[in-house]
């Protein structure tokens, strides 16, 4: 004869092992938000020309000149912002194919996917001179007898900035809409507020140059332009990162029929 099982026992719940917060992360969320973050940091390489003689100032020079192709460092320089761009738009395309689908999130992550892929066309686009230090450069540039590729970078530079400032208003957006987690929630608004206020200094003080009028620290408008995207990106890289699944044990039982 079998003895009695306890009642008690035998209905009660089997214990589950406590996982680690990132075990429980699924792998699209990684795939997703690590090529971000690393996006984000070669996105700010340019931050090497404190410690690097470069010989342009960071306050009057374009961001590009660093990149250029008569520049000591150009190549250094071409290929973070290659890999930044590549990073980006990597973790954009895996977004858009493994995250679920809402209207507003999509249209973000398709902007970013835009970014990264000016960003990355950008780089094989480098100046051949740099015009705020060159003043022949500067001059032939004005007189259009610089190579195709300055006014191809103008292009890709562009469009970088026009589809990385959709993105941060679109994901901005989603993130109070959907209830992302922070930091993007609540960080979200003033970047995009200082984003827009950088913008419209690099864009005056480029006319200024461009016109004759003095750089009107054309360069620190652009690295502070630059500076708030990446920040902004690795921001919107912890927030997914943040969203997890629940463990089979939190999922709710389905009542007996």
């Amino acid at each position: 004869m079998e003895p009695e099982r306890d009642e008690r026992t035998s209905m009660a719940p089997t214990p589950h092992r406590r996982r680690r917060p990132g075990r429980d992360r699924p792998a699209p969320v990684l795939v997703t938000s690590v090529p971000l973050l690393l996006g984000a940091a070669a996105y700010t390489a340019w931050v090497l020309e404190v410690v690097l003689a470069t010989g342009l100032d960071p306050l009057r020079a374009y961001l590009s000149e660093l990149a250029a192709v008569d520049q000591p460092l150009g190549g250094l320089f071409r290929a973070t912002d290659l890999l930044a761009g590549l990073a980006v738009l990597i973790g954009s395309c895996c977004a858009l194919l493994l995250l679920p689908r809402r209207r507003w999130a999509t249209t973000g992550w398709a902007a970013l996917a835009v970014f990264g892929a000016a960003t990355s066309v950008d780089s094989r686009l480098p100046l051949s001179c740099a015009p705020t230090r060159d003043e022949s450069c500067a001059a032939r540039e004005t007189a259009g007898l610089v190579p195709a590729t300055h006014t191809a970078h103008a292009v890709s530079s562009t469009t970088a900035v026009l589809a990385a400032l959709t993105a941060l208003v679109t994901f901005t957006h989603a993130a109070r809409r959907y209830g992302w987690p922070l930091p993007l929630r609540t960080l979200g608004p003033p970047l995009v507020c200082a984003e827009l206020a950088a913008t419209a200094w690099a864009l005056g003080a480029t006319a200024a140059f461009q016109t004759g009028r003095g750089t009107w620290s054309l360069g620190a408008g652009q690295r502070l332009q630059t500076l708030l995207v990446a920040v902004w990106i690795g921001a919107l890289a912890v927030s997914v990162s943040r969203q997890q699944t629940p463990p089979p044990s939190c999922q709710p039982t389905p009542p007996p029929p």
